[in-house]
């Protein structure tokens, strides 16, 4: 399956902007590349394919920011005023696109917007790198643009656990505390 990510660092925009300095900022986004971003959603695409309609190809964009702007992100479409790790803005509906028109273009699945300062924050709080939080908030996001949700317990343990097998899926492990 093919499937293209578009990767928007505005939090290490905003960095170097903040710092005057005419040098990328790689390290606030943890320093994955656009590329392992992709292979990792590929991955991803892969291990859900059953929740994945049929397409020729796939697109998801992915927006890395700051607190700031999560929180006006989370007060305007969930009315929650207050910032927030991840949002997920799903594309798909209920029915598909199914026009012959559509087949040859990529189905788009989705926004996934990670705030990298929250990210920081619950990788330092949880003992592991900010690759992984990352990687794990991706996931969630991910599973989101695909239809899953988390109204009640039961849903959540269920979300969480595939959130797992992603992160397995693409060799990172979560520690949990003994």
């Amino acid at each position: 399956m093919i499937i293209e990510v578009n990767v928007e660092d505005c939090y290490g925009l905003a960095q170097q902007s903040a710092d005057n300095s005419q040098e990328p900022q790689s390290a606030a986004s943890g320093e994955i590349a656009a590329e392992t971003w992709e292979t990792w959603f590929g991955v991803w695409l892969e291990n859900q394919h059953e929740d994945v309609p049929a397409a020729t190809g796939y697109e998801v964009s992915l927006r890395l920011t700051g607190d700031e702007e999560m929180q006006s992100l989370n007060s305007q479409y969930r009315h929650q005023d207050r910032s927030t790790d991840v949002l997920a803005f799903a594309a798909l509906e209920v029915d598909c696109p199914g026009s012959d028109e559509m087949s040859s273009e990529p189905l788009y699945l989705g926004d996934i917007v990670i705030s990298i300062d929250t990210a920081n924050r619950q990788a330092q709080q949880q003992g592991h790198p900010l690759k992984t939080e990352l990687a794990w908030l991706a996931a969630h996001g991910f599973l989101h643009l695909l239809g899953w949700d988390h109204p009640d317990e039961e849903s959540l343990i269920q979300m969480l656990a595939r959130q797992e097998t992603l992160l397995q899926a693409i060799d990172i492990v979560i520690q949990t505390p003994l």
